[in-house]
Order: C-alpha cells, then sequence, then structure tokens
C-alpha cells in the first residue's frame, strides 16, 4: 500500500527522495516522512497529510542535506493517521530508521518483550517495533556478541537476525547514522526495488519513483536482502548468504508516468484507453488463421487443448474483467469458468480439476491475496498463467507464464486504462482456445476485424465527454445510484458502481437488470437514478423490459446505447450513444462513458480524484 524511496549517491538525498514519494503517493497519502543522514548524525522529518500539504513545508522551513535517505507515504494499518505514527521510525537509541510496507502480525508479542526489557514507544505503529528489534540486534553486533563470524555488514546482519523473528509481510529501507553511507532494504510479500545508477543507488517500492534517475533495476524476491552503498550493491537470502539477482530495463519511459495537461491522472488515463487497448493488441493478431498469438504462455496448444476448466483468480476491477472473461471463454471455446475473489479462494479448500488452468488477473502483480492464491495453486501442482500490467512484479515472475497488458503505468488510483486492456487480453486468450478447438476461421476473423476496429470506436466515444459532464453535474447530488445490465454488460454495471464509490464517495449498485425485481427496486424513487447499458445486442427487448420497469417507479434513467437507435431517447432522461460492434466487445466501449461519468462526478462533489479517501493503488496487505 505505502510507498519507500531511498537513495544514497552523491547528490543532495532529500529532494531525489520527496519527488520519488510525490510519483509514488498514489500508494498512500495519510503522512509523509523522511530520514537523512549527513555525517554528522541521522535527521527526521515527517508530517501528518499528503506531501504538498505536510512534508514538503515542513522541508522549506527545516531543509536537511545529506547524500542518503530513506523516505515514505503511507496509507494507515497500524495506528491512525497522525504525525507520531509518520515513517520513519526509530530505535530505542534513535541512531537506526525504518520505513516499512507491510504488516508485522506478532508485533504485540515483540512489544510487550521489549516494554519490559525497559524500551519506550512513541507511536501505535507495528513499524516501530521492528525498528527497535532491530535496533536490539544491531547492539548485538556493536558490543562484539552477535556476530557470530558473519560477513555480512554489521547493519545488514542486525536486520537479517531481526526478520528472523517476525511474522508478516514488509518491504523495508533501514539506515544508521553509525554508517552514513549504507542502506539496507529487505522485502517478504512487498515489493522492493534497486535503481543502478553510477555512482548512485536506489531503493523503491515501484519503479515509477525512480524512472527519471535511472533505467536499470534489479526487483528483489521474498526474502532477500540489499545493502547499497554509492558504488555497489550486495544482496543476500535470508535462507542463504546469496541470492539471485537479475537486472532488467523499465520498459516505460518517465514521461509516461507524468499527468501532462489533464487535470488529473485518472483522467489522463480515461484518455489514454484507445492507445493502451492498441498496446494489448499489437503483434498478437494474426487474421490469416483467425486466431490469437502469445510469446509468454509456455504452454503448448496440445497443453492448451487438453484444459477442461479454468479458474480466474482476482480482486476489485480486474475480478470485473474476469467476469466478463468467463463469458468470453464459455462463448468462444466451450470452457467452463469459475471466477473467484483471490481473497476468499486463498482459504478455501476448492477442488481444483487436473486438467484445469488458473489464470490470475492483476494491474500491479503485486496485490497479495492474487499472490498467494497464485502460490497456493502452483503448491497443488496446477500451471497458472498471469494477466499482468508490471514488468517485473512479483506474480508476473512467479506464474508459470503469462500476458503482459503493455498499458503503461497506472497512477489513478480507481483503475480505467487497466480494465479495458484486462478485457481485451481476455478476449484474444478466449479466441485462441476457441480456435484449437472449435471456433470457426470466419467467427475468429469477424471478432478479429472487430477488436482491431475498438481503438477509433474509443476515440468516437471520448468525443462525448462534454456531453457526460453534463449529465454527471445533473446527478452529482444524488446519494444512491443503480447500474444496470445483462450478460456481458452485467460486469461493467458493476465496474462502473465501484467507480462511482471509490471516487465520488455516492453509494451505487450493479445488478443484473432482471434481478431489479427480486428486491433491490424497492429502493428506487425520482432521487435515485439508475445507469442502464442496454447496447443494441440479443437481450436488447429484455433489458428495456426492466428499464421501463424502473421508468414506472419514477427512477430517473441513463442509457449506454448503440447509435443509431433514436428511439430510446423519449424513453429516458439522458442517453449517451457507443458505436456498434459485436456483442462480446460492447465492455470495451460501454465502460467508457461510465468512467467518465464518475469523473466528472467526483469533479462537481469536490473530490480529490486521484486520491480517494482511504484507498490506496495497490493492496499488498491483507
Amino acid at each position: 500500500m505505502c510507498g519507500i524511496v531511498g537513495y544514497v549517491g552523491r547528490q543532495s538525498a532529500a529532494p531525489i527522495v520527496v519527488e520519488g514519494l510525490r510519483r509514488l503517493e498514489y500508494r498512500g497519502y495519510d503522512s509523509a516522512g523522511l530520514a537523512i543522514l549527513d555525517g554528522q548524525g541521522l535527521e527526521l522529518r515527517k508530517r501528518k497529510g499528503k506531501i504538498d500539504e505536510g512534508l514538503a513545508k515542513l522541508l522549506k522551513v527545516e531543509p536537511v542535506p545529506g547524500c542518503l535517505g530513506i523516505g515514505h507515504t503511507r496509507w494507515a494499518t497500524h495506528g491512525q493517521p497522525s504525525d507520531e505514527n509518520s515513517h520513519p521510525h526509530l530505535d530505542q537509541t534513535g541512531k537506526i530508521a525504518v520505513v516499512h510496507n507491510g504488516i508485522i502480525e506478532n508485533y504485540d508479542r515483540l512489544k510487550e518483550r521489549m516494554l519490559k526489557a525497559g524500551h519506550h514507544f512513541r507511536s501505535a505503529t507495528d513499524t516501530e517495533v521492528l525498528a527497535h528489534l532491530i535496533g536490539e540486534h544491531y547492539e548485538k553486533q556493536t558490543k562484539g556478541n552477535g556476530n557470530n563470524g558473519s560477513s555480512l555488514h554489521p547493519l545488514t546482519q542486525a536486520v537479517t537476525q531481526a526478520l528472523r523473528e517476525v511474522i508478516g509481510t514488509y518491504g523495508i529501507a533501514v539506515v544508521c547514522a553509525d554508517h552514513p553511507g549504507v542502506i539496507v532494504g529487505a522485502r517478504r510479500g512487498s515489493p522492493l526495488i534497486v535503481g543502478i545508477g553510477e555512482g548512485e543507488h536506489f531503493l523503491a517500492s515501484d519503479a515509477t519513483a525512480i524512472a527519471p534517475h535511472t533505467r536499470q533495476v534489479a526487483y528483489l524476491n521474498d526474502y532477500d536482502v540489499a545493502t547499497l552503498t554509492s558504488e555497489r550493491f550486495d544482496v543476500t537470502s535470508l535462507g542463504a548468504d546469496t541470492a539471485q539477482v537479475q537486472i532488467s530495463q523499465l520498459e516505460f519511459s518517465p514521461e509516461a508516468a507524468e499527468r501532462g495537461n489533464f487535470a488529473h491522472y485518472m483522467l489522463k488515463e480515461i484518455f489514454e484507453q484507445p492507445r493502451t487497448v492498441q498496446n494489448a493488441l499489437r503483434g498478437r493478431i494474426d487474421v490469416d488463421e483467425g486466431t490469437a498469438k502469445f510469446g509468454g504462455l509456455n504452454l503448448s496448444n496440445a497443453e492448451l487443448r487438453a484444459i477442461d476448466q479454468i479458474v480466474i483468480t482476482a480482486c476489485g476491477t480486474s475480478w470485473h474483467a474476469a467476469l466478463v472473461g468467463e463469458y468470453l471463454f464459455e462463448e468462444f471455446a466451450h470452457i467452463p469458468v469459475e471466477v473467484e475473489y483471490a481473497s476468499e479462494f486463498r482459504y478455501r479448500n476448492a477442488p481444483i480439476e487436473k486438467n484445469t488452468l488458473v489464470l490470475a488477473i492483476t494491474q500491479s502483480g503485486e496485490t497479495a491475496d492474487t499472490l498467494a492464491s497464485l502460490r497456493e495453486t502452483r503448491r497443488r501442482g496446477h500451471k497458472v498463467l498471469a494477466i499482468c500490467n508490471v514488468v517485473g512484479s512479483t506474480i508476473a515472475r512467479e506464474a508459470d507464464g503469462g500476458i503482459y497488458l503493455h498499458a503503461g503505468p497506472e497512477i489513478g488510483v480507481a483503475s480505467t486504462k487497466a480494465f479495458t486492456s484486462q478485457v481485451t487480453v481476455l478476449t484474444l486468450f478466449a479466441l485462441l482456445m476457441g480456435r484449437i478447438r472449435m471456433l470457426s476461421l470466419n467467427r475468429g476473423r469477424q471478432i478479429l476485424h472487430a477488436l482491431e476496429a475498438i481503438p477509433a470506436q474509443l476515440e468516437k466515444v471520448l468525443q462525448q465527454a462534454p456531453v457526460i459532464e453534463q449529465i454527471a453535474k445533473k446527478y452529482a447530488g444524488a446519494k444512491n445510484f443503480f447500474f444496470l445490465g445483462r450478460q456481458y454488460n452485467f460486469p461493467v454495471a458493476l465496474e462502473g458502481a465501484l467507480k462511482l464509490k471509490e471516487i465520488s464517495y455516492i453509494h451505487a449498485e450493479g445488478y443484473p437488470a432482471a434481478e431489479m425485481k427480486h428486491g433491490p427496486i424497492a429502493l428506487i424513487d425520482e432521487h435515485t437514478p439508475s445507469v442502464v447499458v442496454i447496447p443494441s445486442d440479443a437481450m436488447y427487448d429484455k433489458t428495456l423490459s426492466n428499464l421501463e420497469v424502473v421508468k414506472a417507479r419514477k427512477g430517473p434513467i441513463i442509457a449506454i446505447a448503440t447509435e443509431g437507435n433514436p428511439s430510446l431517447g423519449a424513453q429516458v432522461d439522458d442517453i449517451i450513444y457507443i458505436p456498434q460492434t459485436i456483442e462480446p466487445l460492447f465492455p470495451l466501449l460501454a465502460v467508457i462513458p461510465l468512467q467518465l461519468l464518475a469523473y466528472y462526478t467526483a469533479v462537481a462533489r469536490g473530490c480529490d480524484v486521484d486520491k480517494p479517501r482511504n484507498l490506496a493503488k495497490s493492496v499488498t496487505v491483507e
């Protein structure tokens, strides 16, 4: 959830750390802080609130020099947002500073032991307990009774020994006033990346923080411990003296993570979707054979043909994309599909048949529940493919194979372009599975031609943004919304409701349109708008009947309809048109007006679109 940045080199550390934290603020914005070593001692600056409202103002009043620093932007887990609970946290001596993402599950027992030993704590966080624990072990090193002949740096050894006592998840950066040229980082279940420069090194929980400074990165694995100086970095493992490290090149430019001329990242990412869908299609279409092709599945057509069932695990918006995938696989390939919340699936003893393929869908590649589901599934001996946006992420590395979205960095907390990229990739994969089974060549080519038309059709939908903005202003005062759709458009209704809840704080529910009569219609009145996704498809007449039931109860209706259907306008209060396409691809077009509706509603209500309350971008703790 939270963001970590570290720097050691020849430049002034504070500006680099603060700018990196700004780039990671979408991961947490309850508070922010940094610790700087200047050769004279350890300087802390931290403050509740968003970076520019808290930490940046504090640094103007109390600047801090030094060429080594670690910083943190927080999304609270243990302890409410406050100056005291902000990171970094110090050990008992005040010489060691720690920033931490994750949860130390046994912190209470560790804290009780240290309280009895005379420790004093200033915060309510589990991280401060970890800092004191590292400090305990470091004191043993300096007194000469804890080294055990190890060749590790004393701070690295103290961190390693402390982490062996810890139960839980962590991504940490640690510095000590006695060693002003060293940063130690470690991870288990929370991402951490080493950035490699000339005469400088970086540490971050997300590559976007360090992209302006280096293109070379090393993704740490679970239980890795990294020791950074300006000239080198070394990686060991809690279970061994060495660790395997692979250096990778970042695939996106620093400019890709900038907001540009858009008012918000979310709006920028909504308008990027014609390009990101095109990127998801690029190089994967084989019109001659009417199929799709992928380079990273690591499964032959014979192995794919042997699959009898697909289970998809995901969370949030990715779960909605997975629901679309269920319809796609069942229609194109006649394969039964189960879509599971990863947070529930990881704890169930669900029977999975031998020839089952598991798909893990995630934007970040670090979602804790999805990662746990992947590991449990692989432990049982099943193949897992990842559909993921972040190259080098943990899920991408641990899956048996997978498909990258190539959507570029998604900074807005409310996911938009990842959803359409996921649906695009699922469509291609379902097409491939269908073609190696029973789907005809002509049908395969029809699907591909329709997919190739989608980017231009998305541009056309986006041109209606001013109309959608006016509709949003009209209903911005509503307290409740319903989103309704059928078949392929039911997951779109769920996604539309989620977007509105996330950023405007309006209560919203998504339903299959026919389910309104089974209870929810009791809530319909003249103050409760319903957004009905009603394209001209096989379910049009049925959905129209459901719409009329709502209208009869005086519920305002906003329709998402297909171009060339002028008659519907007289039956609804507002209408947004999308181009005609084949039924399986309607979600790609219909979701865009819902994203824009949520965005403009939030703006009209004065909400912070890119930093919605209580939310952070990646859920890396349970």
